[in-house]
């Protein structure tokens, strides 16, 4: 799998960014800030891609990894779910009780919008859609709320390579990810930051409403 993945990112392509953010959303760990920067920056330094292009196929990606993520925890239910999780595949994939526990308590806690919200916050947008599967969801309610937020991920991500397509020193994607792995501190911080942001609008929104 390892050698696939890096394969995938040694060509990067409309099909190769959509099949990457397909593992990324699914339970599979494959962090999309290794995936979108550099995607970006390529679609920024040639024509071979467009960067809205990039965004879009990387939302669609995102979307069919949520789908089986849904339709897994759908289909196999809670205790099938937590039996994955507690085993070693599943530990290999970087899942645990605890994991699933939080994502399900995130859910509780937020309803619906936590599809939304969740694919901005790191170690939440992977696994919101499990507790949402379990809880059977409707279908269309979960396409929007994912698709808008993996959408807005997205463009965060693409503008930063975009971004640093233009600083000097940086001639490959290499660099790009290089770079990008520097500021990974700040760059969590301001997607959490987001997430709160976006949290905080939808609370003052519903006690307005009240």
């Amino acid at each position: 799998m390892g050698a696939f993945i890096q394969w995938c990112l040694a060509h990067l392509n409309y099909w190769t960014i959509t099949l990457l953010m397909t593992i990324e959303s699914s339970f599979i760990p494959l962090p999309s800030e290794i995936v979108i920067p550099p995607a970006a920056y390529k679609a920024a330094v040639d024509d071979s891609m467009n960067i809205f292009l990039v965004i879009l196929f990387a939302t669609i990606g995102a979307n069919i990894g949520a789908f089986i993520n849904y339709y897994l925890a759908k289909w196999l239910g809670r205790p099938i779910v937590y039996k994955f999780a507690n085993s070693r595949l599943g530990h290999i994939c970087l899942i645990d009780e605890n994991k699933v526990k939080y994502a399900e308590i995130y859910f509780n806690k937020y309803g619906a919008l936590s599809t939304f919200i969740g694919r901005l916050i790191p170690a939440v947008r992977q696994l919101i859609s499990i507790p949402a599967g379990l809880v059977r969801m409707k279908i269309r309610t979960f396409v929007i709320y994912t698709t808008l937020g993996a959408g807005i991920w997205n463009c965060i991500l693409a503008a930063i390579g975009y971004y640093l397509s233009r600083i000097p020193g940086i001639e490959n994607e290499e660099q790009l990810l290089i770079k990008v792995n520097e500021y990974s501190h700040e760059l969590g911080i301001i997607f959490i930051g987001i997430g709160i942001t976006v949290v905080a609008f939808w609370v003052y929104k519903g006690i307005k409403k009240k």
